[in-house]
């Protein structure tokens, strides 16, 4: 049986990028290039390259790939110069067995990357752990971060969910290749059965589990898949905590965006970390889960764009950073959080 799922243009926009040749999509004209960092092949996204506008990066999350921003490339570059990596281990990057799958060293390819495209400096863009990969990219590369956006960040608090927490244990590289081969048919059919019939499950959310597991058919990606979450979580939550060194944003235009209706890491992490940056801008999507971008991709893409023409990029110096850190240590310490062990 086929997919009995109708074609919408978020589909149809997905699989027109998924091309590797140069197509139109929409607005813009997305591209897929490729670049050889350290030996390693990085594919990415692009589009906008004439647009004049501000660099715009755009950092996926686990199991995801640069196709993650296809509802909202075509609508950003008409206006912004946007990047959309697939990082090591995902999308049609390359996914060794002896990667690093750090957060330290996702930080560091996309630094190489911009180094290679011969950019200065960027408005970096994470969704979910792609959040959290912006967040340390911000703080190895201060003078390469003109902006930082979080969307459905992860490291702002120790919860998530009860699938991410299981991928942590022994035997799930086995499972997801048993998984990855009732998809994208089965379980695409059941995600939608699913979402029809389940009050307040997000469609979208359910299509991108769908979109994930599909890609755990390479070995490689479920190799790659395993060894980030299991630096990033452990059975009793986030093992990452990223909320300590916020403060080192206070200078940057930071936009904290959330899904009142995520499943996958609650938007009290996000509302909290509004909190403790009061400087950051804060917008949540009643009406949307996990994938606010994907949920309402014009209202993500004009919410950006607005952010983006309206704050002074930052602009990182020596005795900014140092007066940062001082001013660090008048302040109480946050409190320690238990951990399971």
């Amino acid at each position: 049986m086929g997919d009995p799922r109708p074609r919408s243009r978020r589909d149809r926009v997905s699989s027109e990028v998924d091309d590797p040749s140069e197509v139109t999509a929409g607005h813009a004209r997305v591209s897929r290039r490729t670049v050889v960092l350290h030996h390693r092949r990085m594919s990415f996204l692009e589009t906008g390259v004439g647009s004049g506008g501000p660099v715009v990066l755009l950092v996926h999350g686990l199991a995801g790939s640069g196709l993650t921003w296809g509802p909202v490339l075509s609508l950003l570059g008409r206006h912004a110069h946007v990047i959309a990596p697939d990082l090591l281990g995902h999308g049609q990057s390359d996914k060794p067995l002896s990667g690093d799958y750090s957060l330290g060293d996702y930080a560091s390819g996309l630094r190489d990357l911009l180094l290679e495209l011969d950019l200065a400096s960027a408005t970096v863009v994470g969704h979910s752990f792609g959040g959290g990969v912006a967040m340390q990219f911000a703080y190895q590369f201060p003078e390469l971060t003109q902006r930082v956006v979080l969307e459905s960040s992860g490291g702002l608090g120790p919860e998530v969910n009860f699938a991410l927490r299981a991928a942590t244990l022994p035997g799930t590289t086995t499972v997801l290749a048993a998984l990855s081969t009732l998809t994208p048919g089965w379980l695409a059919r059941t995600a939608y059965q699913l979402a029809r019939a389940t009050p307040g499950v997000q469609r979208v959310d359910l299509d991108e589990l769908a979109r994930s597991l599909a890609s755990f058919a390479d070995a490689g990606a479920r190799a790659a898949f395993v060894q980030t979450i299991r630096g990033a979580l452990h059975w009793g939550g986030q093992r990452l905590d990223g909320t300590d060194r916020l403060y080192l944003l206070a200078d940057v235009p930071v936009l904290l965006v959330g899904g009142a209706h995520d499943s996958s890491i609650p938007v009290a992490h996000t509302i909290r970390a509004h909190a403790t940056l009061p400087t950051s801008r804060l917008e949540l999507f009643d009406d949307a889960g996990h994938f606010p971008h994907a949920a309402r991709p014009v209202r993500f893409a004009q919410l950006l764009l607005n952010f983006i023409h309206t704050t002074t990029p930052a602009r990182a110096d020596r005795a900014t950073l140092r007066r940062q850190l001082r001013g660090a240590r008048r302040r109480p310490p946050p409190a320690d959080r238990p951990r399971d062990v």
